[in-house]
């Protein structure tokens, strides 16, 4: 016993009465003391309880009457029982230190790591390697203007504008060139020239009757605007006999010439034009020292040399001291078109002038090839003039009606620049009587611009009834010069013929990754059936077994349906563009 404790009394520690055997105040007493004697056991509990209190700022109450931050309570009543109601609020700044500073985390930290720095690594080795081993995509080629777009020659600027006009009046059809996506508007000639008369002809100044040099300057700033550029036609003798004079004035020429080269690109014209070349006496020297002057300012400067000749040597040679130089000639011009023949025309010219970017054009601006023609159609070609050559050296002029749409499909998915006369987008004809010389033809851009010869002409033939119509040759054009301009393949894409039957001429375009291009052409009266080979074909420009229509040049066919290559059926004159996709 505690020396400290006071001893009871013995009758004290004896048993005690039940509460109904004492007395009122007894009874009262007694409670007084069982009540005590139960704080006494409470105490005896409460002082078994443990009271864990940090005293530092963070751990003191939030608010009043709350519990304090950090206590535990533990009641031991009779064992080591935990309190239910026991809480825990977490670990201190310094014990998550000593926590986070421990061996175990620090190794999970340093696993975690390089986990993280090894997929890291591992993903990079993967678009490494995707690049690697994904096929490389070929560098584009130099692009020039002339590369992207249709050319359109306006031989005589006054019929073109309807009958009645003058350069001033061109500005106002510059839109309707920006329809039909031309890059490049070959003029002329435009200069004074007095028939066969070397000293009466001024390459340097504008015919009166056309107009003046403000003019042709407003015209020239206006075309910049649009992105057409300008080409100016410098054929001396145009409305003579021989386009280049006398063969001893050959050096007095070609000195006017070359002075007016310069003049003219100091005046901004974006290119010169030149016809009749066959006759020039050694043309290919004086091709190759123009082009050198029209280059000397800028390389996006154009020479055009036109010619009559159609035999392939004499075209190279033409070419074979020049870099640059676009030659239009009467090479596709055949009286009897075939598949076969057609074949045989594309694939040798491109092989031989393999390199080289080529240029595209059936109607005729040369006076010997032209001249041929009249003859044979019954037609008086004496006195002759240039001139009226290049008004009256229509697509029609050489094609037959039939045949139009095929080739405008043609011309414009050849690699190379197409070359157009104005009125070929709509098929306007020359109308030439016999024992008349050959007049420009009017472009009729609608039923009041028509002479009083054609008033038999029907609504359909002129460009405002042709914009109306979905299905017209106008929009034929229009469709295919914007495909041309807008698709890789068609711009500047690979060519390789494709195995056809007899009667078709059928060929792949093709560019690295891009969409590809098949074009198939009948050029017979009758319908053919054809089964395409491929097998001459590399693998870059395979065919699939099924291509979708993107255009026909007869009028029915639903478009954007695919058609199986193997058993392909066209109609006769009929044109097929299909397109079909890359595969790796």
């Amino acid at each position: 016993m505690d020396p400290a404790e006071p001893e009871l009394p013995t009758d004290a520690q004896g048993p005690r009465p039940p509460p109904s055997a004492l007395s009122e105040p007894e009874a009262q007493g007694h409670s007084a003391g069982g009540d005590s004697g139960t704080m006494s056991r409470d105490t005896e509990v409460d002082m078994k309880e443990v009271e864990l209190s940090e005293l530092e700022p963070e751990k003191q109450p939030m608010a009043a009457g709350a519990e304090k931050n950090g206590l535990v309570k533990a009641k031991a009543a009779g064992g080591a029982e935990l309190a239910a109601g026991a809480k825990f609020t977490g670990l201190s700044k310094e014990e998550l230190l000593a926590a986070a500073g421990g061996r175990g985390w620090a190794r999970a930290r340093a696993a975690l790591l390089l986990l993280f720095w090894l997929g890291w690594l591992g993903m990079l080795a993967g678009a490494v390697a995707i690049i690697v081993r994904a096929p490389r995509c070929r560098p584009l080629p130099a692009q020039a203007w002339w590369h992207r777009g249709p050319l359109y020659r306006v031989g005589d600027a006054s019929a073109f504008l309807g009958g009645a006009g003058r350069l001033a009046d061109l500005r106002e059809r510059l839109d309707y060139l920006s329809t039909l996506k031309v890059k490049g508007l070959v003029l002329g000639p435009i200069h004074k020239n007095q028939k066969d008369d070397l000293t009466g002809t001024d390459l340097q100044l504008i015919d009166p009757t056309l107009g003046f040099r403000e003019d042709f300057d407003s015209l020239l700033q206006a075309a910049k605007k649009k992105s057409i550029h300008v080409i100016l036609d410098l054929t001396p003798n145009y409305r003579g006999q021989n386009s280049w004079f006398l063969p001893e004035q050959r050096n007095a020429t070609a000195t006017k010439v070359k002075e007016a080269l310069s003049f003219w690109l100091q005046a901004g014209v974006d290119g010169f034009q030149v016809r009749d070349v066959e006759n020039l006496m050694d043309a290919s020297s004086f091709l190759a020292e123009w082009e050198n002057i029209t280059k000397s300012s800028s390389k996006d400067r154009l020479l055009i040399a036109g010619t009559n000749s159609s035999d392939l040597q004499q075209l190279l040679s033409l070419l074979e001291s020049t870099q640059d130089v676009l030659l239009t000639s009467s090479y596709l011009l055949s009286p009897s078109p075939t598949g076969e023949h057609m074949k045989f025309l594309v694939t040798q010219y491109l092989n031989g002038t393999a390199g080289r970017w080529c240029s595209w054009s059936v109607s005729v601006q040369a006076r010997g090839a032209w001249r041929g023609w009249m003859q044979e159609a019954g037609l008086d070609s004496q006195g002759l003039s240039l001139l009226q050559v290049s008004q009256a050296g229509l697509l029609t002029s050489f094609v037959p009606a039939q045949l139009l749409r095929l080739y405008q499909l043609l011309l414009f998915t050849l690699p190379g620049t197409p070359v157009f006369s104005y009125g070929d987008e709509i098929g306007l004809q020359a109308v030439t009587l016999p024992g008349q010389p050959a007049e420009a033809p009017v472009m009729p851009w609608d039923k009041s611009s028509l002479p009083d010869t054609s008033r038999s002409m029907g609504v359909n033939m002129t460009v405002k009834g042709q914009n109306e119509d979905p299905f017209s040759l106008l929009s034929l054009f229009r469709r295919l010069s914007d495909q041309r301009g807008k698709e890789r393949s068609l711009l500047h894409g690979d060519f390789h013929i494709v195995s056809s039957p007899p009667g078709l001429l059928s060929y792949v375009r093709h560019w690295d990754q891009n969409e590809r291009f098949l074009v198939v052409l009948n050029f017979g009266d009758v319908g053919l059936s054809a089964t395409l080979g491929a097998s001459a074909l590399p693998a870059s420009a395979s065919l699939p077994a099924q291509a979708s229509l993107l255009l026909s040049t007869q009028p029915g066919r639903e478009e954007g349906v695919s058609l199986e290559l193997g058993a392909l059926s066209l109609g006769p004159h009929e044109g097929l563009l299909l397109r079909f996709p890359y595969e790796a």
